[in-house]
């Protein structure tokens, strides 16, 4: 049987595997401890993320395309276009989910998304110049 600890630990470990420094798992803990960040890493890591079913970049790809439809999800699309580029995707891939977002969920949504995934570019470009 699977603890709460146990899926917490599952959790963080995916994250920092998969998002590296991109993604502060305690950037709730002042106003919510113990309640979303903690069930973001137990429940969408520790047990929704099963990479034996669907691989990380693919993954990557479909919570890029979910998030970026909302049209307003931009701190967790930031999170995802970064765990995408360090997955193996591509910055032209990105683009491209972008573009068929846009057939499907409207121009404003992924004039939106592509707007984050600049952002991302820019600072992984300028993160790159400094070290």
């Amino acid at each position: 049987m699977t603890t709460k600890n146990d899926r917490y630990q599952v959790g963080l470990e995916k994250i920092k595997r998969i998002h590296g420094e991109s993604w502060n798992v305690n950037f709730l803990d002042d106003i919510s401890p113990d309640r979303i960040g903690r069930w973001t890493v137990e429940f969408l890591f520790g047990d929704v993320y099963d990479e034996s079913k669907l691989d990380a970049r693919s993954r990557q790809i479909a919570i890029i395309s979910a998030l970026t439809t909302l049209g307003n999800a931009n701190v967790p699309l930031k999170i995802h276009i970064n765990g995408a580029l360090n997955v193996g995707c591509s910055r032209q891939e990105i683009i491209e989910i972008m573009g068929e977002v846009a057939a499907y969920a409207g121009f404003p949504a992924a004039v939106n998304g592509l707007s984050i995934a600049r952002e991302v570019f820019k600072e992984r470009d300028e993160n790159r110049k400094k070290n």
